[in-house]
């Protein structure tokens, strides 16, 4: 089935990408999200315009993703969680948790869906997180999670 992206979707593209998925995926959670639209001939204009979108925006959104870049690789950010004794946390450090720790110390705002964990963070310590700022620049967060 092709659909048409309306925002990022990581394993996917960009939004204004036309892509071939499959018809569950579609139905049950791109387009429950509002990640993407049906493929149309009528939508081929929407896709031409989120390109013409992306394109005015490029230019500027790179050069702030570089200096975003490097105020969020320059210190680590403190994440507070519930802790049991031995340190595991009572559920996880979810995306949206890093998103509002790194607004609370004067960073960016991002969007949760621009933050990666290569793995669940459940434990008390230093942890990494992979945000994608701009397609052609990321930045490793760098997170120190305490007990609250």
């Amino acid at each position: 089935m092709k659909v048409i992206l309306t925002h990022e979707v990581s394993s996917l593209g960009s939004a204004g990408d036309v892509v071939e998925v499959k018809a569950g995926y579609a139905r049950n959670f791109l387009f429950r999200r509002g990640l993407a639209t049906a493929w149309t001939k009528g939508g081929q204009k929407q896709v031409d315009a989120i390109a013409k979108g992306r394109e005015t925006r490029a230019v500027k959104s790179l050069e702030e993703a570089k200096s975003f870049k490097g105020n969020l690789e320059a210190k680590a950010v403190q994440v507070s969680a519930k802790a049991g004794k031995e340190g595991r946390l009572f559920g996880a450090i979810s995306t949206a948790d890093i998103a509002a720790a790194v607004a609370a110390a004067g960073g960016p705002a991002l969007d949760k869906r621009k933050i990666e964990l290569p793995t669940p963070i459940k434990t008390l310590g230093s942890h990494e997180a992979l945000v994608r700022l701009h397609p052609e620049v990321q930045a490793k967060v760098a997170l120190n999670v305490v007990s609250a």
